[in-house]
């Protein structure tokens, strides 16, 4: 019984260095963990902050107003003694108009690609480039009025 769990060791043993280690032209090496690399500085230090419910959520809105994390907030308070307010990002709708123009813009080039190699367009193709003038015009009127 000892011989047979000893073999069992040495099999699974065996196949934990075959999972670690790979060779390549009778050269042994150690695969690389991978991932994403360590920082050079690591803030990993925890300062515990006694408040009231009423307080922590005055900090917490604070915060949210000049788009940090509770932990950004209260590190430049307690660093700097003041916050410069983050330029916020694009509005969703933004966003959104973006992506739907970028998913309009491949529609069109799978559109042209068919034309530049000779083939015809077939309904469905023709529908969505009908379609394309107005949503565009549409469009144009929503960015002045975002930009008036």
């Amino acid at each position: 019984m000892l011989r047979i769990q000893g073999e069992v060791f040495l099999m699974l043993r065996i196949r934990k260095t075959r999972n670690t280690k790979t060779v390549e032209k009778g050269k042994d090496h150690i695969k690389k963990k991978g991932g994403r690399p360590s920082k050079a500085v690591k803030r990993d230090q925890l300062l515990g902050v006694k408040c009231t419910l009423i307080e922590r959520r005055a900090i917490e809105a604070r915060a949210r107003s000049a788009c940090l994390t509770v932990s950004e907030y209260l590190r430049e308070m307690g660093l700097t003694g003041k916050i410069d307010m983050r330029q916020k990002a694009f509005p969703k709708e933004v966003l959104e108009l973006k992506g739907t123009m970028n998913h309009m813009g491949a529609n069109i080039n799978q559109i042209a690609k068919k034309r530049n190699q000779g083939d015809d367009l077939n309904a469905l193709d023709r529908a969505t480039l009908q379609q394309l003038p107005p949503l565009i015009q549409e469009w144009d009127r929503m960015i002045k009025a975002y930009l008036q």
